[in-house]
């Protein structure tokens, strides 16, 4: 019965997979209307929204020029523009203050992250030690209860034995009769 399964999926898998594949085809060899990139310094002299339209590009605030962001180094070099007069992502804001905000988010996040792992693992420890608690102050209380039934025990044991030894040399009465307290008067 799985092998008939098999036989059926096998055709209609083999299908699906060709389907596919001249669909990917059709849409990666029809040629699209993407919009043609224009270099960064074609933007030069525009506005800072046009250039920043282009996310490889990277305004310069003092001489109005909108350059190729630099992405072998992280960070634009001075030689390149000032980071206080760079724009890159938003206008209203400059590369620099861009970058502190995002250190400064980037550190509350992190700060949020090593508080709350902080607090779980202290009440889970908390939470440990008072189960912790409870289970040994079960013990000991059942231990007390045990040392407290040996002792009572070991009370009545002793208590026995001396009655014995009494009754052996006649220092217990014998109870049986009503004027055994009577008999040494």
């Amino acid at each position: 019965m799985e092998g008939d399964r098999v036989q059926v999926l096998v055709p209609h898998m083999l299908l699906i997979l060709v389907s596919l594949g001249l669909v990917l085809g059709s849409l990666t060899s029809s040629p699209t209307s993407s919009p043609v990139t224009q270099s960064c310094s074609f933007y030069s002299g525009r506005s800072c929204e046009e250039c920043l339209k282009n996310v490889s590009c990277l305004w310069c605030m003092t001489n109005n020029t909108c350059l190729e962001y630099p992405v072998k180094t992280i960070l634009p070099p001075s030689s390149l523009c000032a980071m206080s007069a760079a724009r890159w992502g938003a206008c209203w804001i400059n590369f620099e203050a861009l970058i502190i905000a995002m250190s400064v988010t980037l550190g509350i996040i992190l700060l949020s992250i090593t508080v709350c792992c902080c607090y779980c693992c202290y009440c889970r420890k908390s939470s440990y030690s008072r189960m912790g608690m409870e289970a040994e102050e079960e013990n000991l209380i059942r231990e007390r209860e045990r040392r407290k039934q040996e002792s009572l025990q070991r009370k009545n044991e002793r208590t026995m034995k001396h009655n014995e030894i009494r009754k052996k040399y006649g220092l217990l009465p014998d109870m049986d009769h009503p004027y055994s307290k009577y008999e040494n008067e």
